[in-house]
Parts: C-alpha cells; sequence; structure tokens
C-alpha cells in the first residue's frame, strides 16, 4: 500500500490557517512566525497561499521539488507556491477552466518573484517541443525586460515593481502555452524626473552607463558616470548584490529572445539616453519689453545632443520650451513660459516620453508573444500588482493603488464566497448567510459617476477658471463630508475647523485595511498629466523611427482640441476592465508578506508583519472561510487516513467510501451536529473535531506502532535463534569434517612414512649390487684397453718408421699456411682503391701467392668501389680519367686540378635571373658554364666572355649584358692547343672554309682549363660523325687572327716579378705569355 503524505503530517504549527485553535490575531502571527523560523514561509487559508519573504535562497525550487508537485492534490503536501501553481494548471488542462492568480502584497513582499516561481512551475510541467519550447523561453524571458525598464530600487525593496502587470498566459487543448498578453498598470512616471532619498530611478539607467561598450555610449552620446546626470540620484548609484553591467547583457540577450530586432533596440536605447539627456537641460530667466519673464536655455549642448539623437530640429525644441500655444476655436495664442513652467514642460516631456516607451516595449513583446492559432484559447491570468500602501506622506499614487486594491479585496470577498456557496451547493450541504464587511461602499465613495472622490476630481480639473488642490478639498468637504467612511478637518455637522488632528490640506479615508491619511498637494496636476501640444509637435517632427508612434497627437493633420482623459479616468477604466476580466476566470490567490523592513533573514517583526496581514484582510478571509464548515475532505483520503480508528474500517474498508466514513464517525461518537455529508467530500465544522481525528489517529498510531514493534521483535528474536540453530549444525558439521580430515591426513602422513623407508632400503640395495656390477664391467675394460694398445703400439712401430719425415713436414707446412691466411685475415688494408699498403710476408717461399693474393685483393676492392657509383659520378670519373689521358704529365696545371671537381655550370645560368635571355636562347642542355678572359692580339689585355658550351656549340656572350657575340658549332673546330706551363691559356683552332673562321680563331684564358678542353674532347670522341678532337700541348703555337697568323710563345718568368700570367705583345707576329715559374 502506497504512504500518502497530508497537510496534517509532521506539522510545525499549524499549515492551514482555517485550523487554528483559538483563532485570533495574536495566535495567527504566533502561527507565521513559528513556521517562519523553521524556513517555512508557505501557509494555507483554505485555497490561499501566505507567503512570507525569507530574504535568502531556500532548497525549495529545485527540479525534484516540481516533480514532487506535480499531478499532487493541493492538500496532499505541506504548503508551496508550487501545489497552487499545479492546482491551476490541472484545472485549467483538466477541467477547462481559464484561471487567475492573483498575488497581492506591499513592495519587498516577494510578489515579482513569486510571479516567476508560478511561471516557471507551469513551463517546467507543460509539454515540451522546439515550438513550446521557444514559447516558454519568450515568456520567461519578458519578465528581464520589464524588470529593467519597470523596476528600481527603493528603501524597501531593491527591484520593486513600479507598475502593475497582468499577463494572460494562452493554452491548447492539451495544455501547452501558445503565448501571451501583457497589460501593465500605473507606471510610476514621476521617479523618471525625481526619487525620493535613499532610492534609485529605474534599473536600465544604471545598467546602460554600466553595461554597455564604449562604442555604444560613443554613439548615445553618453558618459559612464552617473554624476554627470541630473535625474540619476547619486547617494544609491550602486546597489550591493545588484551588478548592473551583467543585468544590461542579460536584458540585451533576453530582448533578442522575446524577437526585437537590433534596430529596434538601438533605438529603445537612443530614447533612454534622450531622458537622461532631457535631465540636463536648464533654463535661465529673462525679462522681456513688456514686463513679462520668459525663460532660455542655459547650456545648449545637451539640447543639441538630444535633439541629434531624436532626430528634431534644435529650434523648434528650444521654442516649445519657452511658449506655449493655446487653441480656442478658431484662434492661437502664444504665451512665454517663466522658469518654473519650462522645467514642468521639461519633466513633463520625459515622464511622458519615458512613460509611452514602456507602454510601447510592452505592446512590442505582446506582438512577438501572443498565440498565433485563432482556435479558442485556455487562459491562465497571472496579476503582479502593488499592495495596499500607506506612507507617513500618501499622495496621489497612494490614493489610486489603494482604490485598485480596495476593487481586489471587493473581488476577493466575492469570488470567495461564491465558490464557498458553489462547493456547498454542489455537495447539497445547506448555505448559510456569512456575516462580512462589504467594502462596497468605500469603492462607491471612490468611483461613483455622481460624487465619487474621482468623479470630483475629473470635474474639478475641467472645470474652468482657478482650479487648485484646496478647491477640490473644498469641494470633498461639501459633497463627502456626511460619508462614514470620510473624514476630514471639517466637521460632518458644522463648517468650523474641530478636528485637530488632521491637517489643513488633507483627507482620510476608512479603508478595508484601515485609515489612511492623504495629502492632496498635487492631486489635480497628477490627474491632469499635461503635456503641452507645442512639445507633442516637436516630438512628432523628429526623424527618429520611434517617436512618431509615441505621440501621435502631435501630427498637425489630427488636431483634436478635445482636452484628453485624466490619469484618474484611465486608471478606473483599466481597473474596471481587468475587474470583468477576473470575474470570467477561477481565482488563485497568493498573499506576500514582508516579514522586515531590513530586508535581512531570520528577523520577523510582529509589528509589520501585523500591519500588512490587516490590510491584507488576512483575519477577515480566515473568518469568511470559517463560517461554515472550517474542513472539507474527500471520502476517499478521510477514510484513508482515519480507518484505523475504528475495527470495522481496519485495516480494509469492503464497500463504498461514504458508508466507510459513516460507520467510522459513529464509531467515533462525534456530535451530528460538527460534520455533514456531502456527495463526494465529508465536512467538519469546528477545528477541535478535525484535531480530536488527529489526536485518536495519533495514539492509534503509536499503538499501532507499538504492535507492530513487538511483532517485529518476535519475528527478529526467532529469526535470529533459527539463524543460530542453523549456524551451529553448519559449525558441527564443518567440525567433523575438519577432524575427520585430520584423521585421514595423520594416517596418511604414517603410510608414506613407512612406504618412503621400505623404497629407500630396496634402492640403496640394488645401488650395492650396480655398482659392484659396475666394477667388474670398468675392470675388464681397462684390462682390453691395456691389451689392445699394446698391439697396436707393436704394429705402429713398423709403420712409422717408414714414413714419419713425409708426414711431419707436410703437418708444418700446413700450419705455417693456415697462420699466415689467418694473419692476413686480421691485417686486411682498407677499401681505398688508393691504398698501396699490404702486410708483409712471413715466409720467402710465399713470395709468389703473396703477389698474387695481393693482385686479388685490390681487383676486388676496385670492382667494389666502382659499384658504388651512380651513373652522375661514374661520368665524372670518367671525365677525370680522360683528362688523366690527355693531361697528365704534360700539363703542369693538371695536378692541381685533380683533387677540384668538374662542376660544369658554375655560373648557375638556369637560376640567374640575370643570364635567363641567355639561357633561352640556348636550345640544348649547358654543359659547362663559365667566365673566359677573350685574350686581344692588338694589347695581350683579356676581356671577360661567358662561355657556354652545349653538345653542339660552343657560344661566348658579353658578361655584363648577356648578349652573344660569337656561337661556333662544333663541327667547325679543328683542334685545341695549350702550354705545357701552369697558365690557363688555350686556343680554339677552327677550320679553314668554315663559317665560324671567318674572324679567325680564339684565344682564351680560363681557370678551369683542364674541364674545358676535356668536355670538348669528351664531346667529339662520342660523336658518331665527327673526328675526335686534337689537343696539342705545346709551348709554341700558331693562331689564326682574321688574315694573319700569330705565334703564342710561352716563357717561364721570375717569381720575383710577378705571381700571375701576364700575356706581351711583341710585334704583329708575336704575343710572349710569361708563366712564373715555381719557387
Amino acid at each position: 500500500m502506497e504512504v500518502k503524505t497530508s497537510l496534517l503530517d509532521n506539522m510545525i504549527g499549524v499549515g492551514d490557517m482555517v485550523l487554528l485553535e483559538p483563532l485570533s490575531e495574536d495566535s495567527f502571527l504566533e502561527n507565521l512566525k513559528k513556521r517562519f523560523d523553521h524556513n517555512e514561509i508557505y501557509t494555507y487559508i483554505g485555497s490561499v497561499v501566505i507567503s512570507l519573504n525569507p530574504y535568502r535562497s531556500l532548497p525549495i525550487y529545485t527540479p525534484d521539488k516540481v516533480e514532487e508537485y506535480r499531478n499532487r492534490n493541493f492538500y496532499e503536501l505541506s504548503p508551496h507556491i508550487y501545489a497552487l501553481a499545479d492546482e491551476a494548471y490541472r484545472s485549467l488542462r483538466d477541467q477547462d477552466k481559464d484561471q487567475c492568480i492573483l498575488i497581492t502584497g506591499e513592495s519587498g513582499a516577494g510578489k515579482t518573484e513569486a510571479s516567476k516561481l508560478v511561471m516557471s512551475y507551469v513551463a517546467a510541467v507543460c509539454g515540451k517541443g522546439q515550438e513550446v519550447n521557444k514559447v516558454k523561453e519568450q515568456l520567461l524571458q519578458s519578465n528581464p525586460v520589464l524588470e529593467a525598464f519597470g523596476n528600481a530600487k527603493t528603501v524597501r525593496n531593491d527591484n520593486s515593481s513600479r507598475f502593475g502587470k497582468y499577463m494572460d498566459i494562452e493554452f491548447d487543448f492539451k495544455g501547452d502555452p501558445l503565448g501571451g498578453v501583457i497589460s501593465n498598470y500605473l507606471l510610476e512616471k514621476s521617479r523618471v524626473v525625481k526619487q525620493p532619498r535613499g532610492e534609485r530611478n529605474f534599473h536600465i539607467f544604471y545598467q546602460l552607463l554600466s553595461g554597455a561598450s564604449d562604442d555604444t555610449l560613443k554613439k548615445l552620446k553618453l558618459e559612464r558616470d552617473v554624476s554627470k546626470y541630473n535625474y540619476l540620484s547619486l547617494d544609491s548609484a550602486t546597489v550591493s548584490g545588484l551588478d548592473d553591467a551583467a543585468n544590461f547583457r542579460t536584458v540585451r540577450n533576453a530582448m533578442q529572445i522575446v524577437g526585437f530586432m537590433e534596430d529596434e533596440m538601438q533605438s529603445v536605447l537612443e530614447l533612454v539616453a534622450a531622458v537622461l539627456k532631457l535631465g540636463n537641460i536648464d533654463f535661465k530667466p529673462e525679462s522681456r519689453c513688456n514686463g513679462m519673464d520668459e525663460s532660455r536655455v542655459k547650456d545648449k549642448n545637451d539640447l543639441k545632443e538630444m535633439c541629434e539623437l531624436l532626430g528634431t530640429e534644435q529650434s523648434v525644441l528650444e521654442r516649445a520650451f519657452s511658449y506655449r500655444t493655446v487653441e480656442a476655436k478658431m484662434e492661437k495664442v502664444s504665451t512665454t513660459l517663466n522658469v518654473a513652467q519650462a522645467y514642468y514642460a521639461r519633466d513633463a516631456l520625459a515622464k511622458n516620453l519615458y512613460s509611452r516607451l514602456f507602454s510601447w516595449l510592452v505592446t512590442r513583446i505582446n506582438e512577438s508573444i501572443k498565440a498565433q492559432a485563432k482556435t479558442r484559447h485556455k487562459v491562465m491570468g497571472v496579476l503582479d500588482i502593488y499592495g495596499f500602501e500607506i506612507f507617513e506622506d500618501n499622495s496621489f499614487e497612494q490614493f489610486i493603488i489603494n482604490y485598485c486594491n480596495e476593487k481586489l479585496q471587493q473581488i476577493f470577498i466575492e469570488l470567495t464566497l461564491r465558490e464557498e456557496q458553489e462547493e456547498y451547493v454542489r455537495e447539497g450541504i445547506e448555505w448559510t448567510n456569512i456575516e462580512y464587511f462589504n467594502n462596497a461602499v468605500i469603492c462607491d465613495l471612490i468611483e461613483n459617476n455622481q460624487n465619487g472622490i474621482l468623479a470630483m476630481l475629473d470635474e474639478e480639473c475641467l472645470r474652468p477658471g482657478t482650479v487648485t488642490d484646496e478647491t477640490f478639498l473644498d469641494k470633498l468637504n461639501t459633497i463627502c463630508a456626511e460619508h462614514q467612511h470620510f473624514e476630514s478637518r471639517l466637521n460632518k455637522n458644522s463648517k468650523f475647523l474641530n478636528d485637530h488632528s488632521l491637517p489643513h490640506n488633507c483627507f482620510r479615508i476608512q479603508h478595508y485595511a484601515g485609515k489612511v491619511l492623504y495629502r492632496v498637494e498635487g492631486f489635480v496636476d497628477k490627474n491632469n498629466d499635461l503635456l503641452y501640444r507645442d512639445l507633442s509637435q516637436a516630438m512628432y517632427k523628429a526623424n527618429h523611427s520611434l517617436i512618431k508612434q509615441l505621440f501621435p497627437e502631435g501630427n498637425p493633420a489630427k488636431v483634436n482640441l478635445k482636452r484628453p482623459p485624466t490619469a484618474g479616468f484611465q486608471f478606473k477604466a483599466s481597473v474596471g476592465t481587468l475587474m470583468g476580466n477576473l470575474q470570467t476566470k477561477n481565482p488563485n490567490y497568493i498573499r506576500c508578506i514582508k516579514p522586515n523592513d531590513k530586508k535581512a533573514s531570520h528577523i520577523f517583526t510582529e509589528s509589520l508583519v501585523c500591519h500588512q496581514v490587516r490590510y491584507l484582510g488576512l483575519m477577515e478571509n480566515v473568518r469568511v472561510r470559517r463560517a461554515g464548515y472550517a474542513f472539507r475532505q474527500a471520502y476517499e483520503p478521510c477514510l484513508e487516513r482515519y480507518k484505523m480508528l475504528c475495527k470495522s474500517t481496519w485495516p480494509h474498508w469492503k464497500g463504498p467510501a461514504r458508508n466507510g466514513v459513516e460507520v467510522l464517525m459513529t464509531d467515533l461518537q462525534v456530535p451530528a451536529e460538527e460534520f455533514a455529508y456531502g456527495r463526494s467530500k465529508i465536512f467538519i465544522r469546528n477545528p477541535r473535531t478535525l484535531f480530536f481525528l488527529e489526536e485518536k489517529r495519533k495514539q492509534c498510531l503509536e499503538d499501532l506502532a507499538t504492535l507492530i514493534q513487538k511483532i517485529y521483535r518476535g519475528w527478529k528474536c526467532r529469526s535470529h535463534f533459527l539463524l543460530l540453530k542453523k549456524s551451529q549444525i553448519v559449525v558441527a558439521s564443518w567440525y567433523r569434517r575438519y577432524a575427520q580430515q585430520k584423521k585421514y591426513q595423520q594416517v596418511k602422513h604414517a603410510t608414506t612414512v613407512v612406504q618412503s623407508y621400505t623404497r629407500g632400503w630396496q634402492a640403496r640395495k640394488l645401488l650395492r649390487e650396480l655398482k659392484y656390477q659396475k666394477k667388474c664391467e670398468e675392470a675388464v675394460t681397462t684390462i682390453a684397453a691395456f691389451w689392445h694398445g699394446t698391439q697396436v703400439r707393436r704394429e705402429y712401430r713398423k709403420f712409422f718408421r717408414a714414413n714419419a719425415g713425409k708426414k711431419i713436414y707436410n703437418f708444418t707446412i700446413q700450419r705455417i699456411m693456415q697462420k699466415y691466411f689467418l694473419g692476413l685475415k686480421s691485417n686486411l688494408p682498407s677499401m681505398s682503391p688508393v691504398d698501396k699498403s699490404w702486410p708483409s710476408r712471413p715466409y720467402s717461399f710465399l713470395d709468389g701467392v703473396h703477389a698474387e693474393l695481393r693482385r686479388i685483393f685490390h681487383l676486388w676492392r676496385c670492382k667494389k668501389y666502382r659499384s658504388q657509383f651512380t651513373e652522375e659520378k661514374k661520368a665524372v670519373y670518367e671525365e677525370k680519367l680522360e683528362a688523366s689521358e690527355l693531361f697528365k704529365d704534360k700539363k703542369a696545371l693538371y695536378p692541381s686540378s685533380v683533387s677540384q671537381p668538374f662542376k660544369g655550370d658554375y655560373l648557375e645560368i638556369s637560376k640567374n635571373p640575370k643570364y635567363q635571355k641567355l639561357s633561352s636562347a640556348v636550345d640544348e642542355k649547358i654543359l659547362l658554364a663559365d667566365v673566359v678572359n677573350k685574350i686581344n692580339r692588338a694589347n695581350g689585355k683579356g676581356s671577360p666572355r661567358l662561355f657556354l658550351l652545349s653538345k653542339k656549340s660552343i657560344i661566348l656572350a658579353d658578361q655584363k649584358t648577356g648578349q652573344v657575340k660569337a656561337s661556333v658549332p662544333l663541327p667547325d673546330l679543328a683542334s685545341v692547343s695549350t702550354s705545357t706551363q701552369s697558365d690557363g691559356f688555350f686556343a680554339l683552332k677552327l677550320k679553314e672554309g668554315s663559317g665560324s673562321a671567318v674572324k679567325g680563331d680564339f684565344l682564351l684564358s680560363s681557370d678551369h682549363l683542364i674541364e674545358i678542353i676535356t668536355k670538348l674532347h669528351r664531346i667529339s670522341s662520342m660523336a658518331a660523325d665527327r673526328e675526335k678532337l686534337n689537343v696539342n700541348i705545346s709551348d709554341e703555337f700558331l693562331v689564326q687572327f682574321k688574315q694573319d697568323k700569330v705565334c703564342v710563345k710561352f716563357i717561364q718568368g721570375s717569381p720575383k716579378n710577378s705571381n700571375s700570367v701576364s700575356c706581351k705583345r711583341k710585334n704583329n707576329r708575336l704575343l710572349e705569355v710569361s708563366v712564373p715559374s715555381s719557387p
């Protein structure tokens, strides 16, 4: 059987005030305090939830708590706001009843947090899905936006709502949210221009200055310093626990989620900045010639920046602050404004601009969150509105707020009584009239269309002539003097000043929550709420996209001379609409109470709580609920809870639950007048009867607990005895087994020892026999061996005498050769072919073998070395070999070239961008590129030339320009001549009659002579269609220069004279080349 908890289980104090005994104001407060001290901040009055602000976080709003209260009966668990939210949501979803949740209480009591908790609970328990989650997120994110623009820090609350909010959340037939509609009431716009000491302006101003980026502030023409703006109070600019910068980012993110476009958010911030700039505009007096005073703007810089933000002309707005145009019929009269009137106009514009911006924000949010489907929706309304206010100085705002609370109290009493009466009728219980205070007479005093206070205030505002707050008070004294709930300085029966407890400019109203003293100063102006037409028209002329929507009355084409409705008239109409809306829904109430004025946890100020209990009418609520039957419960849970009190119903009742309850109540002898049977519930008149049942149940539970303990202890002892008995049997069996195993091991060990001794004796006996047999066999073998040895030695002596010398010689030679080869193996020279070392021979008879092995090793080493060559390296060595054949022992320059590799392209002509044009002119691959000196026959001096060699031709080009000077096909080359000295001179002799021989032979000088001539010789020898190039090495040879032949002679010069080769012309037929000799 499932064990269900109940409101009555483990109670701290009384969870439902209806059950409080005895009922008095002191016991009521004592019960609240007791529960508050134990962190029980919620208490019921029937279906009404009382919520005390704990001023700290409590672990009672977790997802587990949401699941705990989900789909549970209202009284099934301890009091919680989730229970009320779940009851309202299930009634809406399952019974198709529109719901409204009315949250009331004074500032700082936790109304806004309560509304958030209700919405978050509904969002958690309703359906899931992408579209549903988007709607829920938009509904939840509308709160941060409205809080930023509509909440402010007050002396009572750091996040006080300065407007009333009513949100209708629309659901489909499944209970999933489709959208919502928000209505706002009476924004405290006077806070924009003036804040009481210790309070702040609306949050958005401080959030903008703290959280916006430097670039954003620059665009808005703002500075981060709060002290720069007259509309922002300095004493409370920062609030502990509030991070304005982080909240600004939260607001921006929330606006994006709700659906604001980026340009819309920028426009809103521009209007907020314009309000701040507006507060910095100051005026100075100026006298005209006709004696009239007028005002002028002192510093026009803030006015200019404000006009730039709003996109309006500076001159138009400046004139609107200095002049006022009054239209009467067809005439226009323009009058000047003095400094006081100019400041009034400035503040009126600031208040209207901000309040209309706030209204536009609400409208814009409604456009985003409204339900798209046009089918009928189920609706849950959440009303978060200011509670009853009684200050030391109460003005028009408190009067309007208290009027709204009077209407809410009226509908609360009506709906509560109606709900009670409907339940009585539904259950078939006789209804008896309940005595209660009907505050309709107070509502009529305020809202009566003929002689109500609001009607007289509107009449006074519209009356021509001089209208002041004093004339309004005189009118009240005249008309309302006889009303029992109205008091003023004037006596009800005479015009003399008799009531000295009232100031002259005040009146007092006896509200349902107590008497409130109102000061009439400012009533007329605040009710008028006038904005000069010149300012409206100046705003309408602005180029700002949002301003025209906020000031439609400024359109010159739609000038309306009719006076706009007053603030009191508008609020009265709004309250009437709200009351009509609430009348159509099933109400659910949350009464919020502030435990102390210090905003501190664990402090319960009884006087403050008592004051709130009175003006919230909670005692009246309890009395109304207890006037008939104080407690009612369905038959099934009632029988389930109290069935153990009767033997006939315990432990199981077989039959209808109502019959079981009747049997139970008869058996307990409860007086018949203390209860009544309804169709589905039992009604208990007095809480004492319920407490009697609870006491009997408690005693019965104790008896049952004792019986259960007795049975449990007997069962436990029997179970323990049986367990001991079973354990003893097991232990005994295990011990017997252990004893037998131990005895068996002892017998087995003894047997093993006897067997081991027996086997040892037998083994030793066998060993002795085997040893004796072995000794006999060894003796026989030894004797036989000695005998066979004697016979062999006798035969061997005969053989040895004939062949001993030859055998010894061959053995010795074999050992010498073996030693020679092993020594040669360990002393082999390196694998380099040029290494000429070789180990010496040990004996002269090995000369032939030694030389042959050296030759074979050298051939093998050369083969291994050649096998490592690549094709390119092989070609290089072939060129070196060919150079050796050409120049070895013939040219003194050759030995120095052996160690130098043949590089070929010394100029890197293909990579050098300087020679790119020359490289592209040569079709074939360039085998050699170098700089040579071309010898001039006239003076013997050399000119640098680029020498390019390919397989087909030789090209000489200018070194600087790369221009080709000569190109000689290789077939036209007859021979090459060079000296035997260490110089680099060589002559390219061309075949006579060839095309290249026109200018004669070429006498050149190069540092790479050996490589050039070798490559020329190699190319000619590899060509099958040409003869091999003739290389002439001589110290004197002829060179053909055009028509003349010149002899080139090489002589050795002294090393002292010069270290370089020099060429000099001796005559027309002789060039002498002096080559320095080695020192």
